[in-house]
């Protein structure tokens, strides 16, 4: 039968002999993330009300909400209907794509980062 070694004890010291290195912990801030616009582009074919209803139903504007922003669109060739995450922002074009194109409109919409 083997014979079991005794393992060997550490000694603590009982006090500080000043050698003891003492790490600080730094505060780490974490930048927000890039936020992004969407915007929607003025054309000559998409019919007004359609882009009211877009506004509406993707962005969550009210009827006096999208109008202004429909105008602004009309008027100043594009936009913003809203600002949000890259994803979201994203997922908020692709929306605005598909109904367009199943409505058989030639709306633009695009997100670019805020600076």
């Amino acid at each position: 039968m083997p014979t079991k070694k005794p393992t060997p004890k550490v000694q603590l010291p009982d006090r500080d002999d000043g050698g003891s290195v003492v790490l600080e912990r730094l505060t780490q801030r974490t930048k927000p993330p890039q936020m992004f616009q969407v915007l929607m582009l003025n054309d000559d074919f998409t019919p007004m009300e359609f882009v009211v209803v877009v506004l509406q139903e993707f962005f969550s504007k009210d009827r006096e909400q999208a109008t202004q922003i429909m105008l602004q669109i009309h008027l100043d060739g594009k936009g913003v209907c809203g600002v949000y995450s890259k994803d979201i922002a994203a997922t908020k074009v692709d929306q605005v794509l598909d109904a367009a194109r199943k409505a058989g409109h030639p709306l633009q919409c695009v997100a670019e980062p805020i600076e």
